[in-house]
């Protein structure tokens, strides 16, 4: 039996990454001189309503290199998607090499009070050769 504390992921709440696109022009550090934007929808197909919470985010380089990103909500955010609604928005990532794969989860709360999760598919991003 599962306790209301369990982290479940819910059927039907599930992401797409719908473009990404190298920023060449972007203002950035020197130490993370590339910037890759993406543009994500956030889509609740199940049967309750969704409050996301936060996020996690992994972030892998070519040599191997890996950054975790966690905060709350997305993008100053705590979207609340009833059945049927999806959440779009873009933000950025930067990086210091060629190459790199970006995956990861949001985490909500449903209607009932339970946490949920929804993956975000994995994408790379990669400088134009």
């Amino acid at each position: 039996m599962k306790k209301k504390s369990d982290l479940i992921e819910l059927p039907g709440l599930r992401v797409t990454v719908d473009r990404v696109v190298y920023e060449p022009d972007a203002e950035t550090p020197p130490e993370r001189p590339h910037c890759f934007a993406y543009f994500i929808t956030i889509h609740n197909d199940s049967g309750v309503r969704v409050t996301i919470k936060g996020r996690k985010w992994v972030v892998t380089s070519t040599r191997g290199e890996v950054i975790v990103v966690e905060g709350d909500g997305v993008v100053g955010k705590c979207p609340v998607l009833d059945p049927g609604d999806s959440f779009s928005y873009d933000s950025c990532h930067l990086l210091d090499g060629n190459s790199a794969v970006a995956e990861g989860s949001y985490l909500g709360l449903d209607e009932q009070g339970r946490k949920v999760f929804t993956r975000i598919p994995k994408f790379r991003m990669n400088l134009p050769v």
